[in-house]
């Protein structure tokens, strides 16, 4: 089970680098190499018997993909400051990000675009989410809007995505992913809620000519046919930004585009 925060900073710094080596499965003399140190003083530092630089721990959290939000509980393991902020995104340091989030947003209407934190509870969200949050329970859409809760859930959009299976298996893959990536605990228990929902159907393998998952939405009457990118901020300093995940559907067919436009 992933460590919480308070035993995360019980821990001295050279035991949560090795498991984050470990957990990118990396060899002491693969990550050597990369730092351009010697095997000997990545061991020296993993087993206690060297205390790291602050430098040096920014240099292994870097080639370790380390997200931002763990590199500063890396320096303060090590006895560092941390180099990281965390500005909450209505303050006003944010304004600049929340007016560009809040420009493509509605720059993808009439398309539906949301951003989601690094729980994947949604932060800004532009009016052609209106599809989705229709004729779901009300406790869904109380604040936190989960995203992915509001996808997979029963009372959801689950019943009316026709290829359910299909979504939840590829859903839960990327989660799946995420907690491996960052052995984020809150991450886990989303997981194994999502994962502990029912689903009677086993998705169908992908046919030859498929190379993404389809969002086969049922809304009213119609069925429109959804793709799905991410996105994220290149080279972010705070940690809140470098978790904003931008979510933006755009239609699959001709027939779902045309619908969109006429909705909007």
């Amino acid at each position: 089970m992933a460590a919480t925060i308070e035993e995360t900073f019980q821990r001295p710094v050279g035991e949560l680098l090795r498991g984050w080596r470990e957990r990118r499965r990396l060899s002491q003399l693969e990550l050597a190499n990369r730092v351009e140190v010697s095997t000997r003083h990545v061991s020296f530092v993993e087993t206690g018997r060297s205390k790291p630089s602050r430098e040096m721990v920014m240099r292994l959290a870097e080639h370790l993909d380390v997200p931002l939000r763990d590199r500063n509980q890396l320096l303060l393991a090590g006895g560092f400051a941390p180099v990281y902020s965390e500005a909450s995104l209505h303050s006003p340091s944010m304004l600049a990000i929340r007016t560009t989030l809040r420009r493509l947003l509605k720059a993808h209407e009439p398309y539906p675009a949301l951003v989601v934190d690094r729980w994947w509870n949604i932060v800004e969200a532009n009016a052609g989410i209106a599809i989705f949050t229709a004729e779901v329970d009300e406790k869904l859409l109380q604040a936190p809007i989960n995203a992915l809760r509001l996808t997979l859930h029963p009372d959801g959009l689950a019943r009316r995505i026709a290829n359910i299976a299909e979504v939840r298996s590829a859903a839960l893959a990327s989660l799946q992913r995420q907690v491996a990536g960052t052995a984020d605990p809150d991450l886990q228990d989303l997981y194994d809620e999502l994962r502990g929902y029912a689903v009677d159907d086993k998705p169908a393998p992908p046919g030859p000519a498929e190379v993404v998952v389809p969002f086969n939405l049922t809304h009213d009457g119609r069925e429109l046919s959804l793709l799905t990118t991410i996105a994220t901020f290149g080279t972010p300093l705070d940690v809140t930004v470098s978790e904003l995940m931008i979510e933006s559907f755009y239609p699959a067919d001709d027939a779902t585009a045309e619908y969109l436009r006429a909705l909007s």
